[in-house]
């Protein structure tokens, strides 16, 4: 059985106007440093950034993450912090995603390809966020090769 959702990510892609844009082939660069040091602080900087689609555009990429996206997870969960305060950098980290998504838009949860196993597996960084220096953690559960919770 196969689930996919590639008519949704390239109905998001051309809503948001990335068809044009270079594919990539991670969620998220290792050079995205998002932090609070990137958010506006002057009032001309804030009202630029507020006419951005962000909170939309993470909305799209939730949903798709939410459903049978799970390799966007980290990626969408560190720009969902900036929801109410964004800056130009976050914004590229959301563009770049988007892009991954273009160049992985066939990609789809595939079940039964293996014996009906139930695998888990898990991942940490400690201290990773640049501001509070919390941790972040994420898990991936697979049944017959499929990934059914993450």
């Amino acid at each position: 059985m196969w689930l996919s959702q590639q008519k949704y990510v390239e109905r998001v892609i051309r809503r948001f106007n990335i068809g044009d844009a270079k594919p990539v082939n991670t969620p998220l660069a290792n050079y995205f440093k998002l932090s609070k040091s990137s958010c506006p602080s002057s009032k001309k900087e804030i009202e630029k950034m507020e006419a951005v689609p962000y909170s939309a555009t993470v909305g799209s990429l939730m949903y798709a993450m939410v459903c049978t996206r799970p390799d966007i997870a980290h990626a969408v969960v560190m720009v969902s912090r900036f929801l109410s305060n964004l800056g130009n950098d976050h914004w590229e980290a959301v563009k770049w995603i988007l892009r991954y998504l273009k160049s992985t838009s066939n990609m789809c949860l595939c079940f039964g390809g293996t014996k009906p196993v139930l695998e888990g597996y898990i991942d940490s960084e400690m201290a990773g966020d640049l501001d509070s220096r919390k941790s972040t953690s994420g898990f991936l559960f697979t049944f017959a090769g499929g990934a059914v919770s993450w």
